[in-house]
């Protein structure tokens, strides 16, 4: 072989010269591969935040129209000029004042979210005042809850387990990794009602200021400042904060003549609760509603497997009470593992079919296990770019994934089969390697190229539908492109050293040998009568 043939050969002649070094540089891939798969988030989609921005005003009891006109009016003008935005929908209810801005798809939704934020400050000069802040957020599918349980109790009222759940119970999940909120729904708050005698008050000459100042004062913890000692300082503090509703009772009023009664002398303590708004039943049981909520960016599974965690954690410590009872009504983690699973299934299932394909029509093992080597490396490299990419492991890459085991195979074919039509001619191993690579490598980056220029257009597309296949895409084009690097190293590498010449059970029957020719070597016969 002359050192031209090894120019003209490309990386697929330099890579049957070093077969051992191109395997150690697979089986690199392959161990970088599965690290980057350990490291990938699972989900369900891909991660998209729609390009929206809400802002809503709560203000209990006033009625629809007087919202409109001092909140979704004043809002919809200051909002509307919040740069990129296309459209401003509002919608007023009774107490309610909701106010949706839109932008286009690929806007920078944090930017957007910043923007909107300084225009809300400018509108809070015209608004009244509300017992809440008006609150902004972005639109983020990614805050629909990933598990929720319905709490539930035969011995405590709604009143008391809303307590422990709110105080105690969803504090135990707020800190593991991945959660970002736990909410609580349903039951009834705890209200402290203070009904005041009006015709008490007026014979005494107080009036309901008097009453909600006094109230506001005795409900206080202020700092005493610091006693020096002689080797230590002291900080002091005045606490004043009601602990019980005794407490509340005694609250001392002082008269207009100086005198002193306490609280419960002109108003009724009622210790009750809030109006239910939101009921949740659990086998005809009141119940409580705990939804947990995770972070953007953290592996659905994952989360939902350390809250399955705690809770066998919080049973083993005897910290969950008897008499409580816990039932998950949502898991989104069982949506995603089906998914995936199934999508695994057709990956594997079509990498399994292609190498039977590939075994028909080539009629040797060996070289249907060099072609089956290039599927999983292919894959493990797609891995690699989707962990470089910050891309999940949704049902869209694992399509992606699927559809390129097909497109995986081509190449690898190409090359081998050119390599066997060599060797068929008594060629040398780097003769044979070096001359079919000379042959079709512009063919099979040709190949290459024109499947990568029928997909990666679709890169290009906007709107919801670009989001949501812009992954699929990208997995694609990431597997052909792992395909062309394999059937240019590894491929002709591994398919030099096969010597076996037989026919595929489709072509020329399963038992027929093709007998050397005059200048194959006698060691190559040989090697050809004992693989047929």
């Amino acid at each position: 072989m002359s050192g031209k043939g090894l120019r003209t050969g490309g990386l697929a002649a330099w890579s049957i010269r070093h077969p051992v070094g191109v395997t150690m540089i697979a089986l690199a891939v392959i161990v970088l591969g599965f690290f980057a798969l350990a490291r990938l988030a699972i989900d369900l989609h891909p991660h998209i935040i729609y390009p929206e921005i809400v802002v809503r005003v709560l203000n209990p009891g006033v009625p629809a129209a007087v919202m409109e006109d001092q909140f979704t009016r004043q809002l919809e003008e200051q909002l509307a000029i919040t740069e990129d935005a296309i459209s401003v929908q509002s919608r007023t209810s009774e107490g309610n004042s909701t106010v949706n801005l839109s932008f286009p798809y690929g806007k920078d939704i944090d930017i957007a979210l910043r923007d909107a934020s300084t225009r809300l400050d400018r509108a809070k000069r015209f608004l009244p005042e509300t017992p809440d802040p008006p609150l902004i957020y972005k639109r983020d599918p990614s805050q629909i809850p990933v598990i929720e349980f319905v709490v539930s109790s035969p011995l405590r009222d709604s009143v008391e387990l809303r307590t422990w759940v709110d105080d105690v119970f969803s504090k135990w999940f707020i800190t593991l990794p991945g959660v970002a909120a736990a909410e609580v729904g349903g039951g009834l708050n705890r209200e402290i009602q203070i009904l005041p005698d009006q015709q008490r008050l007026a014979g005494l000459g107080l009036e309901m200021q008097d009453l909600i100042s006094a109230l506001q004062r005795g409900n206080r913890e202020a700092p005493a400042g610091r006693l020096q000692m002689s080797k230590q300082e002291l900080s002091g503090r005045i606490s004043g904060r009601y602990t019980s509703v005794r407490d509340l009772a005694e609250l001392p009023l002082t008269l207009p003549g100086g005198e002193v009664i306490h609280l419960q002398e002109v108003a009724e303590i009622i210790d009750t609760h809030e109006d239910e708004r939101l009921r949740a039943r659990l086998n005809g049981i009141p119940g409580i509603k705990l939804s947990i909520q995770k972070q953007p960016n953290a592996n659905t599974v994952a989360v939902v497997d350390a809250v399955r965690d705690r809770l066998v954690w919080l049973e083993q410590q005897g910290l969950m009470p008897p008499d409580i009872e816990l039932r998950s009504v949502d898991d989104q983690s069982i949506y995603i593992r089906h998914a995936l699973t199934n999508s695994a299934t057709a990956a594997v299932s079509g990498a399994i079919l292609a190498m039977l394909v590939v075994f028909v029509f080539l009629g040797n093992l060996r070289r249907t296990l060099i072609i089956g080597s290039a599927i999983p490396i292919a894959i493990m490299v797609t891995f690699v770019f989707m962990g470089v990419g910050g891309l999940t492991l949704n049902i869209m890459t694992l399509g992606g994934l699927a559809l390129g085991v097909g497109l995986i195979v081509d190449n690898t074919i190409v090359m081998l089969e050119n390599i066997y039509r060599h060797q068929r001619m008594g060629e040398g191993d780097l003769d044979a390697g070096t001359h079919a690579a000379e042959e079709v490598n512009s063919a099979i980056v040709a190949s290459t190229s024109t499947n990568l220029a029928a997909v990666l257009p679709f890169l290009f597309i906007g709107g919801l539908t670009g989001l949501l296949f812009r992954e699929l895409i990208f997995t694609i084009s990431a597997a052909i492109l792992a395909s062309l690097v394999i059937a240019l190293t590894l491929v002709p590498a591994l398919a030099a050293k096969v010597h076996t010449l037989s026919e595929g059970a489709l072509f020329g029957g399963p038992g027929r040998r093709h007998h050397a020719g005059p200048g194959q070597p006698e060691l190559y016969r040989q090697a050809g009568d004992l693989f047929a």
